[in-house]
């Protein structure tokens, strides 16, 4: 090798070498970095204290389609995004001190649906595919075989026992996540009346948008679906070429605000701000005809964040001296994995964990017991060669096979399909980080599908360390339900937390630093 040949590789390997770390802090080169890191965490699982105060209130926050991968890469977005390498990034969930798998099969069916799921993480029971609120002994589609199996949710248990009671989500709240606190149906796509099949009508089964209405007093309604709720010769107010979807006639908002006080229904943003939870006890908010925006998509000026619906929830719920049971659903994270675009998927899943870190903000872990899982997984996957802090949507380092480039998300099947006369297109950080890129896929289908693997379960506050080991997905309702001391669950003799206790943690510091000041002074 002569000398200019030399000198031209040994700068390569200095361009290589400064490229693969440039990202990488001082204090991780060390061992005394990581040492010190692990001692931390170690005390901490050492000092861990077992809450077992009775909850007052749960919070059940429910990442659609948010297998252990997502998790993942959406971590590293959220430190991206914030100018962060990523990968040492901590999402809010993280941070919750239990965990524990669910496995998410249906009764029926090995890869599973969103409300077979919902039914056993809200009802405490496993279910076929399809189908909501109901037992196993229920077939899809058919009415009918519905009657004498209803499930109920741990959020009308709730109810029951005088807490309030709230469904906040992404999604059109009729669907199925949302739905399996309230309704009891053959068929996840009975939205509304002009859905339901001949049988179905002639046996008297009720769509889910009336069932909504009619069969939980639910205090807090925010989401997307508002053309369920109103009739086919209704205009929407947002979107003039769009009616109602109803052929009953009825308009359900109407029929919900009956008999109410303090209650209020709003369709925008600027109406939605303008609620004020002290003198609001009930609240409906659709906010676009079917599912709301993707984050990326939103209109700030005419949709609130899932984050901001989350905190006006809060507020509204917290009031009843009886605590609440409140859903969260990051719904949006399923659809855009089924779309193939991961960019979005991603930045559904980081929004959904600034809510859940505003409610850590607004809420204590004495007396809130809070969980954060996922119904399904997809075929989702986050790996190739890749530098630290290569960009989560990025390409990885080196070429395959074909000598072209490929994105370190990927996806086992869906629209992403892109192979062409045996070949497929290369592909660039520019191309590939577009809000619409869909990564590709081996496999052509027209939807991605749900994957089968577990997912994880997080969880913090009242009796969060239950949440242990590989567990049957039913087994949530089950943990929420004992914690909060409801059916059938309710001689679980806990002990409520004292009024002290039930302080913030933040402002309960602040409290034992001016008496001990105080003492100091004396």
């Amino acid at each position: 090798m002569s000398g200019t040949h030399k000198l031209i590789f040994a700068g390569l390997l200095i361009f290589i070498s400064v490229k693969w770390t440039v990202s990488v802090p001082e204090d991780e080169l060390h061992a005394e970095y990581w040492n010190n890191k692990a001692k931390q965490a170690l005390h901490t699982a050492m000092n861990a204290q077992r809450n077992s105060n009775k909850a007052k209130n749960v919070i059940l926050f429910l990442g659609d389609g948010m297998g252990i991968p997502t998790v993942t890469a959406a971590r590293i977005l959220k430190g991206q995004l914030a100018g962060r390498s990523g990968e040492e990034t901590s999402l809010v969930m993280d941070s919750f001190p239990h965990l524990a798998l669910s496995k998410t099969y249906n009764v029926d069916q090995q890869m599973p649906d969103s409300a077979g799921t919902a039914t056993a993480y809200l009802c405490g029971v496993k279910a076929n595919y399809g189908t909501l609120g109901v037992t196993a002994a229920t077939q899809r589609y058919n009415c009918s075989s519905a009657y004498g199996n209803e499930v109920k949710s741990v959020l009308h248990r709730a109810k029951l026992a005088g807490k309030s009671v709230g469904i906040v989500t992404t999604t059109r709240v009729q669907h199925a996540s949302p739905a399996a606190s309230y309704a009891h149906t053959a068929n996840r796509g009975w939205y509304s009346d002009s859905h339901l099949t001949d049988e179905a009508v002639q046996n008297g089964c009720r769509d889910i948008a009336y069932q909504l209405v009619h069969n939980t007093e639910i205090n807090v309604i925010l989401g997307g679906g508002r053309q369920y709720m109103f009739p086919k010769n209704m205009q929407d107010p947002e979107y003039p070429s769009y009616t109602g979807d109803r052929a009953d006639g009825q308009n359900l908002v109407l029929e919900w605000t009956k008999n109410k006080k303090n209650v209020a229904y709003v369709w925008n943003k600027a109406d939605f701000d303008k609620i004020n939870p002290q003198n609001t006890d009930f609240l409906m908010g659709l906010f676009e005809p079917k599912d709301c925006r993707y984050e990326l998509d939103r209109d700030p000026s005419m949709d609130p964040s899932l984050t901001e619906m989350v905190e006006k929830a809060i507020r509204i719920l917290s009031k009843n001296p009886k605590g609440y049971f409140l859903f969260v659903e990051g719904g949006r994270i399923d659809h855009a994995h089924h779309d193939g675009k991961a960019k979005k998927s991603l930045h559904e899943a980081v929004e959904l964990d600034r809510a859940i870190g505003r409610a850590a903000e607004l809420t204590s872990e004495l007396d809130t017991l809070s969980v954060v899982t996922a119904d399904h997984s997809h075929v989702f996957a986050f790996g190739g060669s890749s530098a630290r802090g290569n960009p989560v949507l990025g390409v990885s380092r080196s070429l395959a096979n074909d000598s072209k480039h490929f994105t370190t998300a990927v996806y086992g099947n869906g629209p992403g399909y892109q192979i062409a006369n045996g070949t497929r297109p290369d592909v660039n950080e520019t191309i590939s980080m577009d809000n619409d890129y869909r990564q590709q896929a081996p496999v052509p289908l027209d939807s991605e599908t749900h994957g089968i693997d577990d997912v994880a379960i997080f969880a913090k506050g009242p009796m969060s360390h239950l949440f242990d080991g590989v567990q049957e997905q039913n087994y949530i309702a089950h943990v929420m339900a004992y914690a909060a001391c409801l059916e059938p669950y309710e001689d679980c003799r806990l002990t409520q937390s004292n009024h002290v206790a039930s302080i913030h943690p933040s402002l309960l510091l602040l409290l034992m630093g001016l008496l001990l000041f105080s003492l100091h002074s004396v």
